[in-house]
């Protein structure tokens, strides 16, 4: 995380919520004008993690603090409703960057939470509990007593899922895509554009009946690979890989576990001896062997990985970091892990 800056500007924190008062007294309407279900108007109120999150007009100003929501927002065709964007592991999206090129990146990590405010939001999103609470960038209630309201992907925040159970938390339940379709609907529905949300999510399902069709891959083993070559990031059963294994009829090698990334052994990977890796390519510099070529160089010099049956056979399929989180990602996540299983052979 950035280091906060030595010197606040009280001005700005002042006049927020002044301008934000200015920004929500407008009329809904001409930003819901695209489609019927949006004749209602505000306020609108969305159910969010617990919380209601109510919505005086359509905003004009967000702030989108991790580069899931951001994607979302860009695929809605809200660029032009964004101030400002942070938290970035990968590239953006190809079809997204000229729209994305537009957005001002506050940071490539979290911002501070003055930062924020200078961009003046009037919605601010984010993929994770962790970013909007304490020691993210600022807690939920902190934007609201500034009259902001604030939006947390239920993905992080859904039935089964602790978020204080340690590291990347736990979940007692699978996370299933609903929750992406979710978020993405919610989001629509706060900027009044409700069909451009159904319209993304039927496409997104689309992909994965596409990608999906005629794959049976019930023999296999998979295991999916983070980051981190001394003490692995590998996946648990229940976050984002686990609905890619569902999604193609596989099994996760760590479905046992139900931490979000737990840190295993090598020597226990070595016992449970994946027939396929999924490979975290990331472009962050954090841990190690963060890109795929660093990952692929270790399993194959390392004693203890190198005489695994993926390794010895080569079979890696390569995804973004992103598409090992909950996002619109996860979906090209299915894609790239049924093509993989097809081109291994392994598909019944």
């Amino acid at each position: 995380m950035p280091v906060l800056r030595n010197t606040l500007r009280p001005a700005a924190l002042l006049l927020a919520p002044a301008l934000l008062l200015t920004a929500c007294g407008g009329s809904g309407s001409e930003a819901a004008g695209d489609n019927s279900s949006a004749a209602t108007g505000y306020p609108r109120t969305i159910d969010n993690c617990g919380d209601k999150v109510t919505l005086k007009s359509a905003p004009k100003r967000a702030v989108s603090l991790n580069q899931g929501t951001t994607e979302i927002l860009l695929s809605l065709g809200l660029a032009d409703r964004l101030a400002g964007t942070a938290t970035w592991t990968d590239p953006v999206l190809k079809n997204l960057a000229k729209a994305n090129a537009t957005v001002p990146r506050l940071a490539d990590n979290n911002p501070s939470f003055e930062k924020v405010l200078e961009a003046e939001p009037d919605f601010v999103t984010s993929s994770f509990v962790s970013t909007l609470g304490k020691g993210g960038v600022a807690t939920r209630a902190q934007f609201e007593k500034l009259g902001v309201p604030t939006y947390v992907s239920p993905s992080d925040c859904s039935e089964g899922k602790d978020n204080d159970s340690g590291g990347d938390g736990s979940r007692s339940k699978p996370l299933t895509l609903d929750a992406v379709y979710g978020e993405i609907r919610d989001l629509a529905r706060a900027f009044g554009v409700d069909a451009r949300g159904d319209k993304l999510v039927a496409e997104l399902k689309e992909r994965v009946r596409k990608a999906t069709a005629g794959v049976d891959a019930s023999d296999v083993s998979l295991m999916y690979w983070f980051a981190n070559s001394q003490s692995p990031y590998l996946a648990g059963c229940c976050g984002a890989p686990g609905a890619i294994t569902r999604a193609v009829g596989a099994k996760n090698a760590f479905a046992d576990t139900h931490d979000e990334w737990p840190q295993v052994n090598w020597e226990t990977v070595a016992d449970r001896d994946p027939e396929v890796i999924v490979i975290g390519d990331l472009t962050r510099k954090q841990q190690t062997a963060e890109t795929a070529v660093a990952k692929i160089r270790f399993l194959e010099s390392n004693p203890a990985t190198r005489n695994l049956t993926a390794v010895k056979k080569k079979r890696y399929v390569l995804l973004s970091g992103q598409a090992m989180n909950p996002s619109i990602r996860t979906v090209e996540g299915i894609e790239k892990v049924a093509a993989g299983l097809r081109d291994f052979g392994l598909v019944k």
